[in-house]
Parts: structure tokens; C-alpha cells; sequence
């Protein structure tokens, strides 16, 4: 056995720990409950109309989070095969892979179908995007294992904070109440890979230290292939629903200090050298989150000054 399968054997206590945790605390909820259905009507095909931009009531930065949001839900098939390849499909870690794919399954569900129902979106767009992102898939590269349950550690916060601030930024009630549905089951999986970091700190201090650079430092969401993304994420940064100044403070630090990583007195060499080079990381991140936060609020201001002349 090499040390990465050493480490998952070692862990499985944990996960087992923790999937019993997970499933006492997660709450049992239904998609269908959340979706208008009575605003639903046909679309041409059925002799109905077809999508116009007029019928969607949502702002259009949030329309634009929420496609964004949606494409990365749909890549489940994806992402279930990255975990599943890394935590095997035995014992304890086979049965959270198979949790985990259940419940993520929901969130695509939910929100095609209040968007489809509400008209939020152009269905036709949507569908052409879903089939470029699903064939495309999502491919995390040679990461091991622990790099792997890290990362998931932070980008599931990531996707949580993501989903409240789009819910918050529909202008739309229910809409803010399915994203922060959503949001609570992308906690408690936070909760759950951050948990088992913080074992694999106890085990393998150097190792998991690491990982934790690793990840920070090359870190990006996994919509990160889809189709005009980059200009999606800008357009999102610029709104305040996910950019720099939070992945920094609401995501990255948060789960740092749960794990006490500039506390811990027990790493070796590779693993201070990690935590050395991972503190350098931040700093450079805070400073670039403060520019882009200062360069906003003066764009915001401009416009805010041009309107009022």
C-alpha cells in the first residue's frame, strides 16, 4: 500500500464518524416543494410560446449567477467520479460518495426546474450550455486523495457562499429560499471534508499542511471550463455575490482557523515550509482583494455620480 491508501484506511474511523453525524443532522427536503408550478404554462412545441427575454422577472446579474450555478450543479456525474476514484466505493467512504451524490443531485433538479417553470432563463440557451459543460465534463487533474477531500473542504464553502449571495441578489422570495436551501446542504458537506482534514492533520502533519497550499494557492471553482466563464465570474466578482475579498474572509481564513494551521506547533520541515509559503500566499491574496474592492467602489461610484447628473 503507498501512503495515500495508508491514509484513507486510517481515516475511514472518521468518515464513518462523520457520516452518521451528517445524516442526524441533515434535514430530508423535497424540489418539487420549491418550484411555482402553477406559473408554468407550455412552450411552442405544445402550442404554447416560446421564451421571450420579457418573461424573466429575475435581475440579469443574478440570471447570470444562477446559469453559472446551475452548469456547475450539472456536472455531478463528473465530480461523483473524481470522489469516487479517489475514496473507492467500499465501507464507509463508498457510502458517503453515494450520499454526497444524492444530495448534490437535488440541487440541479431544483433549480433547472424553478427556472424552467418561472421562465427565468432562456431554456433553449440553457439546454445548448448543460450539453457544451456536460461533455466537456470536469477533470481535477492527478490530485491525490487528501489534495482532493482539501479542496472540497473550501469549495464547498465556495458554492455556499456562491448560492446565498445569488439567492439574496434575485430580487425574487422563493428563489432566495430554494439557493438558501441549497446552501445548508453545501454546508454540512463542508463540514463533513473539513472534519476529516483536520484528522489528517493529526496523522500526517507534513502531508496534509501540503495539501493545504496546494489547493489554496491553485485553487478555482469547478465551473471553471464552462463556456464564457471568465467574463461570468467577473460579472459575479463585480456584483459582490463571489469575489476575491470573500473567497479570502469567508471562505479560505474560516476553515483555516478551525484547523489552527498558524497555531500548530507539530510540522516538520516540508511542512513549515508549506505553511511559510502559504502565509505568503494570503498576504498577496488580501492585498489583491482589497484592490479590487477599492477599484469597484469607485467604479460603482462614477456611475453612481452619472446617474445622479
Amino acid at each position: 500500500m503507498d501512503a495515500q491508501t495508508d491514509l484513507l484506511y486510517e481515516l475511514e474511523p472518521v468518515v464513518a464518524q462523520n457520516l452518521d453525524r451528517h445524516i442526524a443532522l441533515a434535514k430530508e427536503w423535497m424540489p418539487h416543494d420549491y418550484v411555482p408550478w402553477s406559473q408554468g404554462r407550455d412552450f411552442a412545441f405544445l402550442g404554447g410560446e416560446d421564451w421571450t427575454p420579457k418573461d424573466s422577472k429575475l435581475d440579469p446579474v443574478a440570471k447570470t449567477a444562477m446559469i453559472v450555478n446551475l452548469l456547475t450543479e450539472d456536472n455531478l456525474p463528473s465530480y461523483h467520479r473524481e470522489i469516487a476514484t479517489r475514496f473507492g466505493r467500499d465501507g464507509a467512504w463508498g457510502e458517503w460518495v453515494g450520499r454526497w451524490t444524492a444530495e448534490e443531485g437535488r440541487h440541479g433538479v431544483a433549480l433547472r426546474d424553478y427556472l424552467v417553470v418561472t421562465r427565468g432563463v432562456d431554456p433553449v440557451e440553457l439546454e445548448r450550455l448543460r450539453m457544451v459543460h456536460m461533455t466537456a465534463g470536469y477533470d481535477s487533474g492527478d490530485k491525490t486523495a487528501l489534495q482532493a477531500v482539501t479542496y472540497v473542504s473550501f469549495q464547498e464553502l465556495a458554492t455556499r457562499v456562491s448560492h446565498r449571495n445569488t439567492g439574496r441578489a434575485t430580487g425574487c422570495p422563493l428563489a432566495e429560499q430554494l439557493l438558501s436551501r441549497i446552501a445548508v446542504d453545501e454546508n454540512l458537506h463542508m463540514v463533513f471534508y473539513r472534519n476529516l482534514v483536520h484528522a489528517a492533520l493529526e496523522i500526517a502533519p507534513d502531508a496534509t499542511m501540503s495539501a493545504i497550499r496546494d489547493e489554496i494557492v491553485g485553487f478555482t471553482m469547478p465551473g471553471v471550463g464552462m463556456p464564457d466563464y471568465t467574463r461570468n465570474a467577473a460579472t459575479i466578482a463585480k456584483a459582490g455575490i463571489y469575489d476575491l475579498r470573500l473567497h479570502h474572509d469567508e471562505v479560505v481564513q474560516p476553515i483555516l482557523k478551525f484547523w489552527k494551521i498558524f497555531e500548530r506547533s507539530d510540522f516538520g520541515a516540508e511542512g513549515e515550509q508549506a505553511r511559510e509559503e502559504l502565509s505568503g500566499f494570503l498576504t498577496g491574496l488580501d492585498t489583491q482583494a482589497s484592490r479590487f474592492v477599492e477599484q469597484r467602489d469607485r467604479l460603482r461610484a462614477r456611475a453612481a455620480a452619472r446617474a445622479a447628473s
